[in-house]
């Protein structure tokens, strides 16, 4: 029996996955899941440029605005979701389309990821309550203690990823570092095909559309989104590129033209940083955002014939 297609389209912000992702959509009669780590939130469609109904284009979209801005959400939660969701398309489509920029979601789903153990909610609550009455640095004694080799090695920057770590020593009882074995959470062999297109060009003309789109999400009304959750600033959902500029903006710290400049120049290292995940992947094929739509969609149904 012929397998079914996972296509997955990604690239890095502002290449034009979701234009693409639909277009190819339309032409397979099918439906799209959305890979970003952002889009899944309510209420802030601006700044992580959720697709409106017009450029749905009558597709079918899940995992767009489904959770609260104060939800939790993993890159396991992602797969496990993901996987049901492609099982019940499947049962009418051949083929099923994921599309985002969100490298931890994509990679949890087509490559697997170490079955760590569900953190109960008292912990993470009493933990998140923890750093934000001690601070970063209590937060970072915290892991030195708990796991000093993952300490040695983690990007202590990454708080987010520091908080992951210490959360998941104290719920394991040992050390984040031991867990991560490489084994997978979905160890079977998944029962499709999984094809990647990584959209990719010239690097002056991908920073020349995220400088556009930043002028064209304050157009939108990006400080009024901002001003909206401003109350909220300190939820993970919303330590995102392009808030975070907002909110220095509104404290007075950075004026609008200094925002503006900020959230461009952080938006391109956020892609800097997509673009060398995704040369980590032997599996991807790569398309030529310069090209028609048309043209990257032959590409990809030569891929599937």
């Amino acid at each position: 029996m012929k397998k079914q297609n996972l296509i997955v389209i990604t690239g890095p912000t502002a290449s034009g996955k979701s234009a693409l992702a639909v277009s190819l959509a339309q032409k397979l009669n099918t439906e799209i899941i959305s890979a970003d780590s952002r889009q899944i939130f309510k209420g802030i469609p601006i700044v992580t440029a959720v697709p409106t109904e017009e450029e749905k284009g009558g597709i079918k979209h899940h995992l767009l605005e489904v959770l609260s801005l104060d939800a939790y959400y993993s890159a396991a939660r992602f797969r496990e979701d993901s996987i049901n969701i492609i099982r019940e398309i499947f049962l009418e489509k051949e083929n099923v389309i994921v599309c985002g920029g969100s490298m931890l979601y994509i990679d949890a789903l087509t490559n697997g990821i170490d079955d760590l153990p569900t953190v109960p909610d008292n912990i993470r609550d009493n933990l998140a309550a923890l750093w934000k009455s001690n601070g970063d640095e209590w937060l970072l004694r915290q892991l030195k203690e708990l796991d000093p080799v993952y300490y040695e090695n983690a990007d202590l920057k990454n708080l987010k990823r520091i908080f992951h770590a210490v959360e998941i020593s104290i719920t394991a009882g040992r050390p984040y570092s031991s867990l991560l074995t490489g084994r997978i959470s979905f160890p079977e062999a998944l029962p499709f095909n999984i094809i990647k297109f990584c959209l990719s060009g010239p690097r002056e003309l991908l920073f020349e559309k995220i400088n556009s789109r930043v002028v064209k999400m304050m157009e939108k009304g990006l400080e009024e989104e901002a001003l909206r959750v401003y109350d909220l600033r300190n939820l993970n959902s919303l330590n995102t590129v392009g808030l975070k500029e907002m909110f220095s903006m509104i404290d007075g710290i950075l004026s609008r033209e200094e925002a503006v400049a900020r959230i461009q120049k952080n938006t391109r290292v956020y892609a800097k940083k997509q673009l060398t995940w995704h040369k980590r992947d032997k599996t991807i094929n790569y398309l030529n955002f310069c090209d028609s739509p048309e043209e990257n969609i032959n590409n990809i149904l030569e891929y599937l014939s």
